[in-house]
């Protein structure tokens, strides 16, 4: 087997003939972070660094580990020509991490380019990338096309205008692009600049909020606006995931201390967040959107990155002692059985627990496709077969990209569907599923089964 060849990821040959089944599907991407923008203004990326590690945390991790001073991944002081030679004078020392496959395979899939970046080819391959740059096959809406990019959500604040939404419903990808309403700044209300956010909430309503209800009001006005722009889901991104049965008056009580500046408990704060989760949920199940849960993530714990570069730069980790069971309990049983939920799990050692969860709570609890330190190879083949063996295959949600890079929605989802392949094609060979089931399981995940769970 070459590197990234026709079996990459395929162990067997009736892996690789599944992989064949699936390998042309359409991709329907639930849940990412593009630049909607960028989209709707159809402009390509002016050069290599920004089209392939500008945006992409996973990059940034693995330049500080091979000791590339910051200046070449998140400075402004060099060239992103610079930049790229960087990488390239240690990017053969990523072998072994996904990272390496990712970017390998986008060279490949969409520029056309086999050769391994390293020193001596650095150079060449920034001047063959710029050269493709410049056509009309490298703008962002040709990208979705090329990929085959059905349907695809991003992911997005409540008070976005969602204009480029909008934007894009009169471009040859209307209706490839969604939104989705993420509402983590109102309900964070532990976060320094909270009481800012809810500021900015009622510049936009035009009207102070004078207790909780009305504050609800308004992310309910906005929640509806969503809807009539075509979003399917909402996502929350929580660390622990407070959900806990809590009074109005008593959320409403927090609500008014913490706008009059005066700090909140741990307690307090869980409260808080714990009644707004429920709202949303309440949101979601009247309109039968699926509630997205990310969980488990602990932010920004280097804090000299944090200091000098700021959040969402490569400083987040996981943490296997975050207890899910008890602060999820209220809100699963709240909504049970009326409300699509999928949970992505950041932390290996809790997929034991999600997946007995997502077990218990019947056919609209799915767990969602391995996220972040879980999205690779290992990561994916290690979920898929625990949930084969202890939830159902047939119910998860699929895969999602979780990328800020168009260049690599292709990438990411061909990776998923051959790891499914090769941990399928396995179950055949073992004889532990027909042949005939194992095609029409592959094909569900790849594309049907998220097709259907979003509603796309």
């Amino acid at each position: 087997m070459s590197f990234l060849d026709e079996n990459y990821l395929l162990g067997n040959a009736t892996a690789r003939a599944l992989y064949e089944t699936v390998a042309g599907l359409p991709i329907i991407d639930a849940h990412n972070h593009a630049d909607v923008k960028a989209i709707a203004e159809n402009h390509a990326s002016a050069d290599l660094w920004e089209a392939e590690a500008a945006t992409d945390h996973y990059v940034w991790e693995m330049l500080r580990k091979r000791g590339v001073p910051e200046k070449y991944i998140t400075g402004t002081e060099v060239s992103n020509e610079e930049k790229w030679l960087s990488l390239s004078n240690v990017f053969e020392e990523f072998a072994g991490s996904p990272t390496f496959e990712w970017v390998h395979l986008d060279l490949r899939r969409r520029f056309g380019i086999e050769e391994v970046i390293s020193p001596a080819t650095g150079r060449k391959i920034w001047d063959a990338a710029l050269k493709q740059l410049k056509t009309p096959a490298m703008k962002p809406q040709a990208l979705l096309q090329a990929q085959k990019v059905e349907r695809m959500c991003s992911t997005d604040d409540p008070l976005d205008t969602l204009e480029h939404h909008r934007a894009l419903a009169a471009s040859p990808i209307a209706g490839v692009v969604r939104p989705t309403y993420r509402p983590d700044k109102a309900m964070n209300i532990f976060k320094p600049d909270w009481n800012d956010y809810i500021g900015r909430c009622e510049t936009v309503a035009g009207a102070k909020f004078r207790n909780l209800a009305e504050l609800l009001t308004f992310l309910k006005e906005r929640h509806d606006y969503f809807a009539a722009n075509g979003c399917v889901a909402s996502d929350h991104g929580v660390e622990t995931p407070w959900a806990l049965d809590v009074p109005y008056d008593d959320a409403d009580a927090l609500f008014r201390k913490a706008r009059a500046g005066k700090p909140l408990t741990a307690a307090e704060q869980q409260a808080y967040m714990s009644f707004l989760l429920h709202s949303f949920g309440a949101m979601d199940a009247e309109k039968g959107w699926v509630f997205q849960l990310h969980l488990g993530c602990v932010r920004d714990i280097r804090g000299s990155l944090f200091k000098n570069v700021g959040p969402d730069s490569g400083g987040d980790i996981s943490n296997h002692t975050i207890d899910i069971v008890v602060p999820l309990r209220d809100f699963l049983n709240r909504f049970d059985d009326r409300l699509k939920v999928v949970i992505y799990c950041l932390e290996p050692g809790h997929q034991a627990t999600l997946a007995a969860l997502t077990r218990a709570f019947g056919v609209k609890v799915s767990l969602g496709s391995a996220w972040w330190l879980n999205d690779s190879p290992i990561g994916m083949k290690r979920q898929l077969e625990y949930i084969g063996s202890v939830d159902l295959l047939w119910n998860s949600a699929g895969m999602v990209s979780d990328s800020r890079k168009l260049m690599s929605y292709g990438s990411r989802h061909e990776m998923f569907r051959r790891v499914l392949c090769d941990v399928v094609g396995g179950m055949v060979e073992h004889g532990q599923i027909p042949t005939t089931l194992a095609e029409r399981l592959v094909r569900h995940l790849c594309y049907q089964r998220p097709r259907d769970l979003f509603g796309l």
